[in-house]
């Protein structure tokens, strides 16, 4: 072989040294990193002002020298992140508890919760001892997947009907807000119209 050796050079590993941190840092004068050099007007980074040129070096970096200032600094190590304290928690609740309206019906449960009402009843006669909650809608959603259509009619048609008097109930009520709105719209005009002839005379 040419000018080479026939044993294959593997590289040696390097012992990994802790660096110190260090305690200060030099800044410019307005705090940033940065420093602009007067002569080639460029940005040029605090620490590297030593290795600087662009033609008049002495006056430059004597210039450039007498902008930096030392600051110590305290290098911070991130911080774990901890678990939401429960006051965050709180606060949560509270903001979405505001945006909810107490008037409101809560909405029909669905054929599967209607099924499972029946299930946990059933369960709970078979197994008296068993307190995992768990456990009992795990084996709820397996019988009520293998279940045919036949078996599921009865719940589904419960489901529609609670479903379709849900819905009638907030058209009534939505009708009677309109209703009202309306009502205090034509009082409100009722009212102008008063106030307008009371003024002409």
């Amino acid at each position: 072989m040419a000018g080479g050796s026939s044993t294959l050079h593997t590289p040696k590993q390097r012992k990994r040294v802790e660096a110190e941190t260090p305690t200060t840092m030099k800044r410019a004068k307005d705090g940033s990193a940065f420093t602009k050099c007067e002569a080639c007007k460029k940005d040029i980074h605090v620490g590297l002002i030593d290795m600087h040129d662009c033609g008049m070096d002495s006056k430059i970096k004597m210039n450039l020298e007498a902008q930096v200032v030392e600051k110590v600094t305290e290098v911070k190590k991130p911080e774990k992140k901890r678990a939401a304290s429960s006051t965050q928690k709180e606060r949560k609740s509270k903001k979405e508890k505001k945006g909810r309206d107490s008037n409101k019906r809560k909405r029909p449960p669905t054929a599967f919760f209607l099924y499972m009402e029946d299930f946990r009843k059933e369960f709970k006669e078979a197994n008296p001892d068993n307190k995992s909650v768990a456990l009992v809608a795990k084996e709820g959603g397996v019988k009520w997947k293998s279940m045919t259509d036949e078996e599921k009619n009865p719940y589904l048609d419960k489901a529609a009907d609670l479903k379709a008097e849900y819905d009638k109930a907030e058209n009534d009520v939505e009708n009677e807000e309109v209703k009202e709105e309306d009502d205090t719209e034509e009082k409100g005009v009722e009212k102008d119209n008063r106030e307008s002839e009371n003024e002409e005379e």
